[in-house]
């Protein structure tokens, strides 16, 4: 059965369409790399499966249940997780409390357990406003607190972004643990190539809102056939 399965969506914005008829699968445990130049409809693909746009034509399913219709909320329900590029959180609450909001009150003490083994820097920030922190920092944040309410299916959009080098080489780190320690599954959208041929075990060129190449990390040609698109 498939982590994420999503056949022929279309998907947009104000009845203009972004994405045409994208069909994809992700096995557990597997993370797929979506790549493309800015514009072509990779964060609509996110937001698209997570509930946020409306789905005009296709259907998405997650671990074997139908999820086309579902709100944002009944799909997080279904064990996943978003970490928007927007940086989406509560920016005058502390630390903690925007992870509170996350994680079930029971489970909080273990799942702080877990950020401290990926984001340390984290606990002893954590009766700090989120809003003074850096925008790296903020995008830890961010990640921490999916990966604290222990979902089974990330939806992770461009979290290098404006991440310096060595905080990027933490972050692939992070992801290959939840991976290794949790089986966690990822769709990961990402501008920044070595980082998303690291961690990624396919990759995916998103062109004018179609899949215009796909292939395996592992497959020695991938960055020049990924940078083909990229440089058109």
């Amino acid at each position: 059965m498939s982590a994420l399965s999503v056949e022929n969506l279309s998907s947009g914005y104000a009845g203009a369409v972004v994405l045409r008829e994208v069909s994809l699968a992700l096995a557990p445990g597997e993370i797929l790399a979506v790549l493309g130049k800015n514009g072509m409809g990779k964060s609509t693909l996110l937001k698209a499966v997570m509930g946020f746009l409306p789905k005009m034509t296709g259907t998405v399913a997650i671990s074997g249940s139908e999820a086309t219709r579902l709100s944002p909320h009944r799909v997080a329900r279904l064990g996943v997780g978003y970490v928007a590029q927007e940086k989406a959180l509560f920016q005058d609450m502390s630390v903690e409390e925007n992870l509170r909001l996350a994680i079930r009150r029971p489970d909080f003490e273990a799942a702080l357990a877990e950020v401290e083994a990926s984001f340390p820097f984290l606990l002893q920030r954590l009766k700090q406003r989120a809003g003074t922190l850096s925008g790296g920092e903020q995008k830890m944040l961010l990640m921490a607190r999916s990966l604290a309410t222990g979902a089974k299916l990330l939806l992770v959009d461009e979290i290098t972004e404006g991440l310096q080098p060595s905080v990027i080489d933490r972050l692939a780190g992070v992801i290959r643990s939840a991976r290794e320690r949790h089986g966690t599954t990822m769709l990961l959208v990402e501008q920044h190539l070595p980082f998303a041929l690291a961690v990624a075990d396919r990759w995916a060129v998103l062109d004018r809102g179609e899949f215009a190449e796909t292939g395996a990390t592992s497959e020695p040609d991938s960055r020049a056939r990924v940078l083909k698109h990229l440089s058109v």
